[in-house]
């Protein structure tokens, strides 16, 4: 391939390497996920790539998160709890739900060569960004829908849910998994906080 491309600068450089990396990883998973391999596939040279990512590691890492900042979803807010939940469930859904799938389907030898946990990764993806539910169930409480005091186990249960279909299934989840998730698991679930907390002595 040609390197007629290493004239690129900065921000420009950064994101075709990025872009490259994330088609690498698409396409032969982690093992093949090389810098030699990346370098190629941007049109650039390994020196390039090294003094910016010292590992395939970092690499894989900076590469999670520029993908993450390419899926941003804006968290919805329609007046209730339960549209907001659909609304975000949905956009994640078509956005994500793929990509959370392929992600962890691709880097099981990344988990074992690194030490490091889908969750250490799900932190790098999501850092520097607010979290959805969190601002959802915070504008919910608000308005007397939640108590404000959920526990944070009882938070991620519409993603944790999510994220769990997602991986069985290697694909975007179905809209009546969602529903399932929303009207039979989670919004029950809040309706019984709900009642503790407006009846403490029940």
């Amino acid at each position: 391939m040609s390197l007629n491309k290493t004239r690129r600068r900065g921000a420009e450089l950064e994101d075709a390497i990025l872009d490259a990396a994330w088609e690498q990883l698409r396409e032969g998973g982690y093992p093949r996920f090389t810098i030699e391999a990346v370098a190629e596939r941007a049109g650039t040279s390994r020196p390039v790539l090294y003094r910016r990512w010292p590992s395939r590691g970092e690499l894989l890492v900076a590469t999670i998160r520029h993908i993450g900042d390419r899926t941003t979803i804006e968290v919805p807010d329609t007046g209730n709890l339960r549209d907001d939940l659909y609304a975000l469930l949905g956009d994640v859904n078509q956005a994500r739900g793929g990509l959370i799938a392929l992600i962890s389907a691709h880097l099981g030898s990344y988990f074992d060569e690194s030490g490091s946990t889908p969750a250490d990764l799900r932190e790098q993806f999501l850092a520097g960004r607010p979290g959805s539910m969190r601002t959802i169930l915070e504008r919910a409480a608000a308005r007397g829908e939640v108590p404000a005091d959920l526990p944070q186990r009882v938070q991620t249960v519409p993603f944790d849910l999510f994220r769990g279909e997602a991986l069985l299934t290697l694909q975007p989840i179905g809209q009546e998994s969602i529903r399932q998730i929303i009207d039979e698991v989670f919004l029950p679930l809040i309706a019984a906080y709900q009642a503790k907390a407006d009846h403490p002595k029940a």
